[in-house]
């Protein structure tokens, strides 16, 4: 579809008409999978799921400073559709990564792993850009949709970062700067810390359920064992 009359707001509906239905559809089944795990009674490696279309005015802008014209945005740019996947450990961000390649409903077409490799800024996520398939009444559509996962303290510390960003449109005093830096340093730390913490938990309930395992077997022979005559 040609797009390149900017003002045409009926365009633009059309255009990201399918761009909604994407992120509906996929709101549904990524929530569905913690519901999954939440009938299993595990724990869930997701935490809560968000979604939205870019607006157009953003799209603009991020289309003027990558230089993408606007009649090839299908193709360039890959998070008009985007979804957001929390979770409460880094650990699980490493489960989801995986249910998400196992899955045959969309096709990843690249991963970025900014969690092992933070950007200079200290942002870390891990982005999944998938092809979608839409089926419309004009026939099926297949719209690009980035997929992030990350933790509750990296969502927060981006949120903010975001925001100061928005603030200061993109010119962040040097003290500033550092300070967001340090921010995104002590949020990964406090996952790390926390992510101990789990291991340890998980790791003390496996020794006493074992031990009680024992206790109950030996307790066992002990009753099926005949009395020694007094």
């Amino acid at each position: 579809m040609n797009i390149l009359e900017v003002s045409d707001l009926n365009h633009w509906e059309d255009f990201l008409a399918p761009y909604k239905q994407a992120v509906e559809e996929l709101k549904i089944k990524l929530k569905g999978m913690r519901s999954q795990f939440e009938l299993e009674n595990n724990h869930s490696p997701i935490e809560f799921v968000t979604g939205r279309v870019k607006p157009v005015a953003s799209i603009l802008d991020k289309a003027n400073q990558k230089h993408i014209a606007l009649d090839h945005l299908v193709e360039e740019m890959q998070d008009i559709a985007g979804l957001r996947m929390m979770c409460q450990f880094v650990d699980d961000i490493e489960v989801v990564v995986r249910l998400l390649r196992q899955r045959n409903d969309f096709r990843i077409v690249e991963e970025r792993d900014y969690i092992t490799n933070k950007k200079p800024s200290g942002y870390r996520s891990y982005h999944v850009v998938i092809e979608y398939p839409v089926e419309t009444i004009q026939g099926e559509k297949k719209i690009l949709a980035e997929i992030q996962i990350r933790t509750l303290a990296m969502n927060f510390w981006a949120t903010i970062e975001h925001s100061v960003n928005y603030k200061y449109q993109g010119e962040f005093p040097e003290a500033i700067n550092k300070r967001l830096k340090r921010a995104a340093e002590a949020a990964f730390q406090l996952d790390e810390e926390m992510s101990q913490i789990r291991e340890e938990i998980q790791e003390a309930q496996v020794y006493f359920s074992q031990n009680k395992d024992v206790s109950k077997d030996k307790k066992a022979v002990h009753q099926v064992m005949p009395k020694k005559n007094k």
